[in-house]
């Protein structure tokens, strides 16, 4: 008979202790109608001073940051005691939100500490995460630390744990209860894949605007701030890397480095009739929510190559005008202009291009664009590329100079 293995803990019992200790400065998050309690958002948030300073998300209190004439903020603690909340500061590349209590009663109930940033997790450790998800009970779940995710402009660790709406905004802590990340988000269509913000960006946030006054109108300028800090590092460390080779037998197209990016790629069937077609696509999985009908802070792009020679000129220049045609641009909506686009014929080290280039304005952040561009081979009767560009949330300038970065992408490979 095999040797039966020494009993272990159950790690339930991990998670108990970890959640009671911790229990006393966990709190569910609501935004609330002004004059109503009809509830808009839950989220989860906790405690990180003995005066009431608690950490969030930004998306969880978003509304009330926005439209703080229209909105309230309220907690509940998991005895069941409730008050309000007033919003002292965001840090919205990171989606965290520093908040404080208000009723002077409940400013005595402890504080989560932070891990030290000299003490990093090893792949494979325990954490707990905790929250309130779907507004049903507070909960803790338990799961691993897996590091941080792979080509990301911004730390963020990977959590192989079940994280629900509800939970966003909440901590996870390590077996001694120490704080080292915050919940917030998972990947749809997927099993255990949930991610968290560093802890250190959340206890920086709390150090520098732990004595900030409350903001307690809009949050435009500081969201407009905020993002055009971003995107000057986002346009500068694009920018300074070169580009790979896209493996066209004609064509140099610009591909990406995959150090912030993610790039796919699809074509037709072998035994396909007509129109030989690829395509490769790659893109920023994390953009910056502003609001839930603005995400931006994101770049994205991707190419198309055609082979029409068994349809002859005639029928391939009219499927590939027809691709090109149906790129959609945008229109104009509450939160952004209708887009002012420019179209010329450039030449790239002798390949001539058709490029358009459209910008799209930022009605409530000044100063600040979404820009396309498209640009498509007119060399070959049969054969051509077309490849478009997105950056969302740049400056003007910034905007003319990844314009030029992509188009100066495109070159000859090997004329005809």
């Amino acid at each position: 008979m095999p040797a039966l293995a020494a009993p272990t803990a159950p790690v339930s019992v991990s998670a108990r202790r970890v959640y009671e200790g911790a229990r006393g400065q966990l709190l569910q998050i609501r935004t609330l109608l002004k004059h109503q309690d009809s509830q808009a958002s839950v989220g989860s948030g906790f405690l990180v001073s003995a005066e009431g300073h608690v950490l969030s998300n930004y998306h969880v209190i978003s509304q009330f940051a926005l439209e703080p004439d229209n909105y309230r903020l309220r907690y509940a603690t998991t005895d069941g005691q409730e008050g309000q909340l007033e919003l002292l500061d965001f840090d919205l590349r990171r989606d965290l939100a520093l908040l404080r209590l208000l009723p002077a009663g409940l400013k005595q109930r402890g504080a989560l500490a932070f891990r030290s940033q000299s003490r990093p997790l090893a792949k494979g450790d325990r954490i707990y995460s905790m929250g309130n998800p779907h507004d049903v009970a507070f909960a803790v779940v338990e799961g691993n630390y897996n590091g941080l995710v792979e080509r990301s402009l911004d730390p963020l660790i990977y959590y192989s744990g079940s994280i629900n709406a509800g939970m966003s905004g909440g901590p996870v802590l390590d077996e001694e209860g120490r704080v080292v990340g915050v919940n917030v988000s998972a990947m749809f269509m997927a099993q255990q894949m949930s991610f968290l913000v560093p802890g250190g960006y959340a206890q920086a946030l709390f150090e520098r605007s732990r004595d900030a006054k409350p903001m307690n109108s809009p949050a435009w300028p500081r969201l407009r701030e905020q993002l055009l800090d971003y995107q000057a590092e986002l346009t500068e460390r694009f920018i300074a890397q070169p580009w790979r080779a896209a493996g066209h037998p004609r064509y140099l197209l610009p591909v990406p480095q995959e150090q912030f990016m993610r790039c796919w790629g699809r074509g037709t069937a072998a035994d396909a009739k007509g129109l030989d077609f690829q395509r490769s696509q790659c893109r920023m999985e994390h953009g910056l929510f502003v609001s839930p009908a603005v995400q931006t802070g994101f770049l994205e792009m991707s190419h198309e190559v055609y082979d029409g020679s068994r349809l002859g000129a005639a029928r391939f220049a009219k499927q590939y005008s027809s691709s090109f045609r149906n790129e959609s641009l945008g229109h104009a909506d509450k939160d952004r202009t209708a887009p002012f686009c420019k179209e010329d014929f450039v030449n790239r080290a002798g390949l001539p291009l058709r490029a358009v280039v459209c910008l799209r304005a930022y009605r409530k952040l000044a100063g600040l664009h979404d820009l396309t561009v498209l640009v498509t081979t007119v060399d070959a009767p049969t054969e051509g590329a077309l490849g478009r560009f997105d950056a969302h949330g740049v400056s003007f300038e910034n905007a003319l100079k990844l314009a030029t970065h992509y188009l100066e992408g495109f070159a000859w490979k090997q004329p005809r």
